[in-house]
């Protein structure tokens, strides 16, 4: 008897911003990704009255929802008649109030040791700042905050 695996879900990770455009510029260039480009929806819904004016601005030269943007990691698949990618993903929404706390969920990112200290230099040039640089017997990280103050590590 065979046992059947499960198919795992795909996912995405969303993001609470008071700028999602800034942020996807931010996480795009951090991350190598490449931001989403959804300008054929959002005209098809502005077109058949789905979607106000209002919520849509002009981003990159394109139409793109004003509360929403993803980016996705550029090897993997994406849905051509919506722009919307099917694999890695962080989408940031667009939210009214501030962030107040620390994180309960961050990005850790991995360039390895001997690359830690220039992409840590290349990110503060992108709008990163440095929080506290960890050494401990079990590794070495750098916390840093994204220009929201969001933290994530970079191993």
């Amino acid at each position: 008897m065979t046992t059947q695996l499960p198919v795992p879900l795909q996912w995405k990770l969303v993001i609470d911003a008071a700028d999602p455009h800034t942020q996807a510029d931010f996480w795009a260039a951090a991350l190598h990704y490449t931001a989403e480009d959804n300008s054929a929806l959002v005209e098809r819904l502005l077109s058949i009255g789905a979607l106000p004016g209002e919520a849509t601005v002009e981003y990159h030269g394109r139409p793109a929802f004003r509360d929403l943007i993803a980016v996705r990691h550029p090897d993997d698949p994406y849905d051509p008649q919506t722009g919307t990618g099917l694999g890695r993903r962080l989408l940031f929404q667009r939210v009214p109030e501030p962030k107040t706390g620390k994180n309960r969920l961050h990005l850790d990112l991995h360039p390895g040791p001997e690359r830690r200290a220039e992409e840590v230099a290349r990110l503060r040039t992108l709008g990163a700042r440095v929080l506290q640089e960890v050494k401990e017997p079990s590794g070495q990280w750098v916390v840093m905050a994204d220009p929201e103050g969001n933290e994530f590590c970079v191993q």
